[in-house]
């Protein structure tokens, strides 16, 4: 057993490997640091992104690679927004009457 970094929000979700946050129920999903100061640099650009975010950087004990004894979140996830699709620009030299 050793040990690592993970990153949680203030709603107890974990940072994802997908970079999403999951709720920690798999802990195969949940993001792994070997070090602190890596995890505290991917908070901090979370951070930038997200001005609303309030995370902290836990220890986690591992076995197999992944966390193991994380507190899962009994908040929902948040909504994942859908992806902007580009609608095709008009030709120019169409008549907006016709």
């Amino acid at each position: 057993m050793s040990g690592a970094f993970v990153i949680c929000n203030q709603q107890g979700h974990y940072w994802g490997k997908s970079g999403q946050w999951v709720t920690g129920a798999h802990g195969g999903q949940v993001a792994l640091w070997e070090f602190h100061d890596d995890a505290i640099n991917t908070l901090f650009e979370l951070g930038s992104k997200d001005t609303e975010l309030r995370g902290e950087v836990l220890s986690a004990q591992t076995e197999n690679g992944k966390p193991k004894n994380l507190t899962i979140s009994e908040h929902p996830l948040p909504k994942i927004d859908a992806p902007v699709t580009e609608t095709p620009l008009e030709i120019a030299d169409e008549d907006p009457t016709d």
